[in-house]
C-alpha cells in the first residue's frame, strides 16, 4: 500500500483565521482528489506566524478555536483524510487576559469532521526572532496516529532539531516523522535544516517529511523550500522556494522498511534566494496591509536602483512610482542615469527641484544660525525636503513610501532621521552596501521576473556612492571602504565580537573604534525607522535589542 502525503507549502495571513481556514480547506479538497491521505499544514497555520501579543487575547484564541472547527466540518467529507493544522491553544477566560501558563503552541489532527489527536510543542526557542516562552507553555505529550497503514510522529518546528521528542516518538510506535514548521529566512538557513533534518532522520533511524510555511510577515519572510528525506537519510525531495506548493510525498513499505519518493526542485544560488526573498518580502507587506502601490526617491545612485529594481519585480511596473528631487549639488549625470533607469523599467517617473525649498529654508532659518557655517544641517535639511515630498505624494495617492537605506547605513546611522528615512518599509535594511553592490550586478545579469533585462545603467555600479549633500562629496569621506566597514558590521553586530577581538584580527584600532561607537550612538534611530526584510541571521530589528541609553561598548 502506497500513502500519498500533501505537503501544504502555504502563505498565511497573521490573524486572517477565516481566510487562512479556507486556504486549507482548499488545499485539502485539492489533495484528496489526487489521492492523499494526509495533509501536513505549516506550523501555527490556523492564526498565521508570527502572531507576537495577539497570542494574549483570549478572543485571537477564541477565533482560532472556531477556525479549526470549520475546517474540520468543511472537510468531513473527505474520507479517510487526516489534515495536520497548527494553532494556539488556550483555556476560555472570558474576557480575561490569559497567563502563559494557560496557552500551547498545538496542532490537532483532524479526520472525518473531527479533532482525532492533538500535540503541544515540547521546545520552545527563545533566541533571534523567536520570542515563545512569552506566549506558551511547553508541551509534555507525543502524538503518533495513523494516515494509512503508516504511523506518524508529529513534531512541530524546535521539536525536530533536539534528539529527545523524535526518540519519544519513536518509542510510542512512529514509522515515519512529519514536522510542520514557521522558520524565518535568512542565507543559508534551508539547507542548514536540511543537514539538521538528515541528522535527525539517522539518529532516529526514520524517514521524515518536512512542511514549511512560505510567505512575508512584518520583517520576517519564509522560504518555503518544504522537503523529505528517506531512512538512509538521502534526500529524496524538495519543494520549489518562495513559492505556494501542493507537494506530494509518495510513501510506500517494503516489509518493516518505507521508501519516499518525490519531485525534486534543484539547489539555489545564495543570489537567487536572496533576490526572492526580497522580492517576497515586499510584496507580502505591500498586499498584506492593503497598499495597492509604493513610491521611492531615485537618486541615480546605487541603493534607490536596487529599491526600484525590487520593487518592479515584486510589484509590476504600474504599482511603481519614481520620483528624482535633485538639488543645487546633484550631478548631470545622475539626473541622466535615474531617467535611463525610469525608462528601462517603464515606471511612472517625475521630478521635482528641491532647489527652491532649500534655498527659502536656508533663509528662514539664517538669522538663526547665527553665521554658522554650513555643515550637516545644510545636508540634513534637503534629505527632509525629499522626505516632506515623498510624504505628500504618499497621503495624496495613497502609496507606501519605500525608504532606500542599507544595512551599512542604518548600523552607523549614515542616513537622516525623518529625511531619507522617512517611509513605511525598507527593502534592502538588511542588506550591507557591499551586498548592494553584488546583488545590482546580479539582477543585470538575471531577469527572474521577467519585467526588463539589465535594469540598472552601469554608471550606477561604477560610480563612488555620494549622497550629493554638498560639493564633491562620496561616501567614503566619513567612512572606512565598504568592505572594511561591512566586515566590522558583520562581525560586531551580527557575531557578537568585541572590539579587542576585532583588532586582534588584523582590523585598524581607528576603523573599530570609529565604526562600533556609530553603531552605538546611532541606536534612537534604527528605534524610529521603518521595518525591513531580515535577510540574515542577525538584522536590525526583533533580534536586535539594545538600550538607547548606554554606556558599554567594548
Amino acid at each position: 500500500m502506497t500513502l500519498r502525503i500533501c505537503v501544504a507549502q502555504l502563505n498565511l495571513t497573521v490573524g486572517d483565521m477565516p481566510g487562512n481556514a479556507q486556504k486549507i480547506i482548499e488545499a485539502a479538497k485539492a489533495a484528496h482528489a489526487q489521492g492523499a491521505r494526509l495533509l501536513l499544514t505549516p506550523e501555527l497555520s490556523i492564526c498565521g506566524y508570527i502572531a507576537e501579543d495577539l497570542f494574549l487575547r483570549p478572543s485571537f484564541i477564541a477565533a482560532c478555536n472556531e477556525a479549526v472547527k470549520t475546517v474540520a466540518r468543511e472537510t468531513a467529507d473527505l474520507t479517510d483524510l487526516a489534515i495536520v493544522v497548527g494553532h494556539p491553544v488556550g483555556r476560555d477566560q472570558r474576557g480575561k487576559s490569559m497567563t502563559v501558563s494557560e496557552r500551547t503552541n498545538s496542532a490537532s489532527v483532524l479526520k472525518n469532521g473531527r479533532v482525532v489527536e492533538n500535540y503541544s510543542k515540547r521546545l520552545l526557542p527563545n533566541y533571534q526572532v523567536f520570542d515563545e516562552r512569552r506566549y506558551f507553555v511547553p508541551g509534555q505529550g507525543t502524538c503518533v496516529f495513523q494516515a494509512g497503514d503508516i504511523s506518524i510522529g508529529l513534531l512541530i518546528c524546535e521539536d525536530a532539531w533536539f534528539d529527545e521528542p523524535a526518540e519519544l516518538a519513536t518509542e510510542a510506535g512512529a514509522e515515519l516523522l512529519a514536522v510542520i514548521n514557521a522558520s524565518p529566512f535568512h542565507l543559508g538557513k534551508g539547507y542548514e535544516r536540511e543537514v539538521m533534518m538528515t541528522g535527525r532522520v539517522r539518529s532516529s533511524g526514520l524517514p521524515l517529511v518536512y512542511t514549511h510555511l512560505v510567505g512575508g510577515q512584518d520583517e520576517v519572510v519564509f522560504e518555503g523550500q518544504s522537503f523529505a528525506i528517506g531512512a538512509d537519510g538521502t534526500l529524496v525531495g524538495r519543494a520549489p522556494s518562495f513559492e505556494e506548493k501542493l507537494f506530494y510525498v509518495d510513501v510506500s513499505r517494503n516489509g518493516d522498511a518505507l521508501a519516499l519518493k518525490a519531485e525534486t526542485a534543484p539547489a539555489r544560488a545564495p543570489e537567487s534566494d536572496l533576490w526572492d526573498a526580497l522580492v517576497l518580502g515586499l510584496r507580502d507587506y505591500v498586499g498584506k496591509n492593503g497598499f495597492k502601490s509604493v513610491i521611492l526617491g531615485l537618486s541615480g545612485g546605487i541603493d534607490s536602483a536596487l529599491v526600484l529594481a525590487i520593487a518592479v519585480d515584486a510589484l509590476g511596473k504600474e504599482q511603481v512610482h519614481a520620483v528624482m528631487m535633485p538639488s543645487p549639488y546633484t550631478a548631470g549625470i545622475s539626473l541622466d542615469d535615474a531617467r535611463e533607469m525610469a525608462k528601462r523599467l517603464d515606471v511612472q517617473y517625475d521630478e521635482i527641484s528641491i532647489r527652491p525649498e532649500f534655498e527659502q529654508f536656508k533663509a528662514s532659518l539664517g538669522p538663526l544660525f547665527g553665521g554658522k557655517p554650513e555643515d550637516s544641517t545644510e545636508e540634513n535639511i534637503q534629505a527632509r525636503i525629499r522626505g516632506v515630498m515623498l510624504m505628500a505624494l504618499s497621503n495624496k495617492h495613497g502609496h507606501l513610501v519605500l525608504t532606500t537605506g542599507n544595512k551599512s547605513e542604518y548600523a552607523t546611522g549614515y542616513c537622516t532621521l525623518y529625511g531619507d528615512m522617512c517611509g513605511g518599509f525598507a527593502p534592502i535594511k538588511d542588506v550591507v552596501k557591499t551586498k548592494v553592490f553584488e546583488m545590482a550586478r546580479w539582477r543585470n545579469a538575471h531577469d527572474p521576473y521577467r519585467t526588463g533585462a539589465n535594469p540598472i545603467p552601469e554608471r550606477i555600479i561604477t560610480r563612488p556612492p555620494s549622497a550629493e549633500l554638498r560639493p564633491d562629496q562620496t561616501d567614503q569621506d566619513n567612512l572606512p571602504p565598504y568592505e572594511v566597514l561591512d566586515a566590522i558590521i558583520e562581525r560586531y553586530m551580527e557575531n557578537d565580537m568585541g572590539v579587542a577581538e576585532l583588532i586582534a584580527e588584523g582590523f585598524k584600532p581607528e576603523d573599530v573604534e570609529k565604526v562600533t561607537r556609530l553603531i552605538k550612538i546611532n541606536e534612537y534611530k534604527r528605534r524610529q525607522a521603518a521595518e525591513g526584510t531580515r535577510v540574515t541571521h542577525r538584522g536590525f530589528g526583533k533580534d536586535w535589542r539594545y538600550p538607547i541609553t548606554n554606556k558599554f561598548r567594548a
